[in-house]
């Protein structure tokens, strides 16, 4: 691939859904709904609508990009088969990034270990380290799911100033070692993944367009769907 004309990222990992369009110049429409869990119901008007904003037509999208979690199990189920239906029916590379990845991305600029977490509920976290690093963030841990007390633990073990963001980090707050700094930021947005997917489809290392590139893009989930760890347990 010679050159992305404009990228399309979809996000709907968590409470909001979020499409975003980038080309040469960056970011030239983004759109972001919170309407609770209907990410099913909202994503497709979203789409048409900051095309429709950004006067772009389908046939100029070189690129789609995904959130591929983790994060709310049917949310990221919603957004992937929605971006591989686009990417298919476009023959267009298909990039997935992770929502800990999204989350990390703005707070580059930081001197702080950056922790991104997103709520997994029942009391855990899905977690993962970056450090700031020339152009944008480098993953130093690998994601997991865990309790809000193991992830203290990981970060006292650490020794360093660490900065936490993401809907995890703002909803148990209160929980966290007193030494963790919380940023604003709440939800992954669609704009970073514009950025990067755009990035990787530049370096074409994802590949071509085809069945083989859309199935390398699989959900991150770290833990079983509730509705399987309840099945289970009974």
């Amino acid at each position: 691939m010679d050159r992305v004309v404009i990228t399309l990222g979809i996000e709907t990992a968590t409470q909001v859904v979020s499409v975003a369009l980038g080309g040469d110049d960056g970011v030239i429409g983004l759109v972001e709904i919170m309407q609770g869990r209907r990410h099913a119901e909202v994503l497709a008007p979203a789409i048409e609508f900051v095309c429709r904003q950004a006067g772009v037509a389908l046939s100029q999208i070189g690129a789609v990009g995904v959130d591929i979690g983790p994060g709310l199990f049917t949310g990221m189920r919603v957004g992937i088969a929605t971006a591989k239906t686009m990417a298919q029916a476009l023959d267009v590379p298909l990039v997935g990034i992770s929502s800990l990845d999204l989350l990390a991305f703005p707070l580059r600029h930081s001197s702080k270990v950056i922790a991104s977490l997103i709520d997994a509920r029942k009391g855990e976290v899905f977690y993962s380290f970056y450090l700031p690093s020339p152009g944008g963030v480098q993953r130093v841990s690998e994601p997991i799911a865990c309790s809000v007390e193991d992830f203290n633990a990981d970060v006292m073990a650490r020794g360093q100033n660490v900065l936490a963001v993401g809907d995890g980090a703002h909803r148990y707050r209160d929980q966290l070692d007193a030494s963790i700094e919380v940023a604003d930021l709440a939800h992954p947005s669609a704009a970073p993944l514009v950025h990067l997917a755009r990035a990787r489809a530049l370096r074409a290392d994802v590949g071509q367009a085809g069945a083989a590139n859309l199935e390398s893009v699989q959900p991150m989930y770290l833990r079983a769907p509730d509705a399987q760890i309840n099945w289970t347990t009974r």
